[in-house]
């Protein structure tokens, strides 16, 4: 996942090797020198058993003794990482040594004399230099910048660039390095970033393998940097305890309120289930959130969307390092995490460092990301109301495979910028459609920019009814800290609407390459040899002036054809659910009335019971009245018979009876 890494003229295993050798590892497998590490923290633990699981394959040795923790220890980092195959423990070997050392590779000894692919070496303090230009003539404006031990103060020299706040930006679909004031942040990728109230807030990242916690402010209306000494509470909100604030990386950064919410993240001590945050900016104090329901394992990397009062959290990177494409859904309100494993379908397969984004309130769009070994390019789709996983078709342009990138939604429209490929950063930035998926290049950049790394981020903000798109950071070979500006034209609405529109209405929206000029020029062709004009920027109002009747016709005619269309498909499914709404209603009707002839059935069988019982009754009288006649006309017999015995005795005969 990494871009424009130092090492990216060695091919693995050779790469590993070479790292291990620097790491104090002894290199190949047949090098006799002992794997002592040169780093003395957890660091260490994790490359030993990077290492071990790269050329020996998964612990089986035993668990050494108790009285030797230092031999626990490495046993312990190994026997974790279990099955992880020999090339993914490589991969993730140098990635560890690149995040601790990004400069290793120029230090090995056997490979001084090799040419190191889109390296920078530091500058002197004080020294002045300027940036390079795009090489396919999209370039930043010429800059001049200061080292300085805090960062990098960028100055301007073209007209163009603003010199204060947002509004003066003239040039559209291009990317600009504006003027900046205030103490720079660190540099840092992997960062969490989110505007609230006109300011981009800076949480976190990581720099040179190091989690960062400072929260760094950006003033969207005067474009100043400034720091905020945040604490957190040790306990109850009524609490006075407060600490450090815990640095991480990897994490989400969500505007939710008046407040920001942060998500999960890699930290040194990492705990079992995911942290939720929240930062008050009126007390620049964060609070650990409690939350209710089962909450999602430990994770960096994920994505977070914001779904009305919900955020749907997808995939991410666990404490051990091992992938994941786990779904959790948080309600805001209550803050309690609802169990979505019944969704179907299938998922993205596990995956960190992609992007996410939400379309009408529905639909969780996933694009990209990637595994140790592997980036990806595919678009996931899940329906959020039938819980159901889609793999849509897609037109326009065809991204290329990317991890690390960012993306921001303005309107139907998801903006992707940056990412790597593990060979080098992505040059393009790229717009969806979220309504028709069709894809189209937004502008283009060359050569080792920081708009063109990983682990960067990407907002967005309204200046007077504009909208901006600003980035900040990332890792291509050096990690950065400057601010880019992109004023979107939302020109990529026209072609993906023409795109998926009337095929006789043959309209094509073209966004070329920029020329080094200032005003950047928009040309609409048209098939019937129409003449092509000009949209240009209105610097008055900020606003794009269409000039192209023909081609405005033909737009018009064709969202009015579509229009059209789409109403007929309206009307046929309302009659469709007509037709089967009636079918409905007979059905109820039909068992409604089968309902009520069981209730007469019903209530004549209940008669008859109760008819059968009084039967029992008689029947039963009966019988006793049948068993006292048979009694008494027993002993009447034996009556008769006692008396005739006795009368033979006395000579008395017996009765004609």
């Amino acid at each position: 996942m990494a871009t424009a890494r130092a090492s990216a003229g060695l091919a693995y295993p050779d790469r590993f090797y070479a790292a291990s050798t620097y790491a104090g590892f002894g290199g190949s497998p047949r090098s006799s020198s002992p794997a002592a590490s040169r780093f003395q923290n957890d660091v260490a633990l994790l490359l030993y058993g990077l290492y071990q699981q790269a050329t020996v394959g998964p612990c089986t040795v035993p668990k050494p003794r108790a009285w030797n923790p230092v031999e626990q220890s490495k046993w312990t980092s190994w026997y974790g990482l279990g099955n992880m195959a020999s090339t993914e423990a490589m991969r993730l070997f140098v990635k560890v040594l690149e995040e601790e050392d990004p400069a290793w590779y120029s230090r090995v000894p056997e490979l001084a004399g090799e040419p190191v692919v889109d390296v920078e070496m530091l500058k002197p303090k004080e020294e002045l230099h300027t940036l390079s230009p795009y090489q396919n003539g999209n370039s930043l404006p010429k800059t001049k910048t200061v080292s300085t031990e805090s960062g990098i103060v960028t100055e301007t020299n073209d007209k163009d660039v603003i010199s204060e706040g947002l509004g003066l930006v003239g040039m559209y679909d291009q990317w600009i390095a504006p003027s900046v004031s205030g103490k720079i942040p660190k540099p840092r990728y992997t960062h969490g970033a989110a505007v609230l109230h006109e300011k981009m807030y800076i949480f976190g990242g990581n720099h040179n393998g190091r989690y960062l916690n400072d929260l760094q402010v950006l003033d969207l209306k005067t474009l100043k940097w400034s720091r905020i000494e945040a604490k957190a509470l040790d306990g109850p909100l009524d609490s006075s305890t407060a600490t450090y604030v815990v640095p991480s990386a990897g994490h989400s950064l969500i505007p939710w309120g008046d407040k920001l919410l942060c998500i999960g993240g890699h930290t040194k001590d990492p705990s079992e289930t995911i942290a939720v945050r929240e930062f008050n900016p009126q007390t620049c104090l964060w609070t650990n959130l409690k939350t209710n329901g089962k909450p999602p394992i430990s994770r960096g990397g994920q994505s977070a969307t914001l779904v009305g009062n919900t955020v749907v959290i997808f995939g991410g990177e666990d404490a051990k390092r091992s992938l994941l494409n786990d779904l959790h859904v948080l309600v805001l309100e209550t803050m309690t995490w609802e169990d979505v494993n019944y969704a179907v379908g299938t998922p993205p397969s596990p995956r960190s460092v992609h992007a996410a984004a939400c379309h009408a309130d529905r639909y969780l769009l996933i694009f990209g990301g990637g595994s140790y070994t592997t980036c990806f390019n595919d678009l996931h789709v899940l329906d959020l109301q039938t819980m159901e996983w889609s793999r849509p078709d897609q037109q326009g342009v065809t991204p290329g495979p990317r991890a690390g990138h960012a993306g921001v939604t303005v309107g139907e429209n998801w903006f992707i910028t940056g990412g790597g490929n593990n060979v080098n950063g992505i040059s393009e930035t790229l717009v969806l459609s979220m309504a028709t998926l069709v894809w189209s290049v937004v502008t283009t950049v060359e050569g080792r920019v920081p708009l063109a790394s990983e682990g960067l981020s990407l907002v967005t903000t309204t200046y007077k009814g504009e909208d901006f798109l600003l980035s900040f950071g990332g890792y291509n070979g050096h990690y950065n800290n400057e601010v880019f500006v992109l004023k979107p034209s939302h020109l990529s609405d026209l072609q993906s609407r023409i795109i998926d529109g009337s095929a006789s209405h043959s309209v094509a929206v073209v966004v070329p390459t920029t020329k080094t000029s200032r005003d950047m020029e928009l040309e609409i062709e048209a098939t019937q040899d129409k003449k092509i004009k000009e949209i240009e920027v209105d610097n008055g109002d900020s606003e794009l002036n269409v000039r192209h009747e023909g081609a405005v016709e033909n737009l018009v005619d064709a969202l009015r054809t579509e229009k059209e269309e789409l109403e007929a498909t309206l009307q046929k499914e309302q009659l469709q659910n007509l037709q089967e709404l009636q079918s409905v209603r007979s059905q109820l009707a039909a068992e409604q009335s089968r309902c009520f002839k069981l209730e007469v059935d019903v209530a004549e069988l209940r008669q008859k019971l109760e008819t059968l019982g009084s039967v029992e009754k008689e029947v039963e009288l009966l019988r006793r009245q049948k068993a006292a006649a048979e009694q008494e006309a027993l002993n009447a017999k034996q009556r008769q018979v006692s008396g005739g015995v006795w009368g033979w005795l006395a000579g008395t005969p017996p009765s004609p009876s």
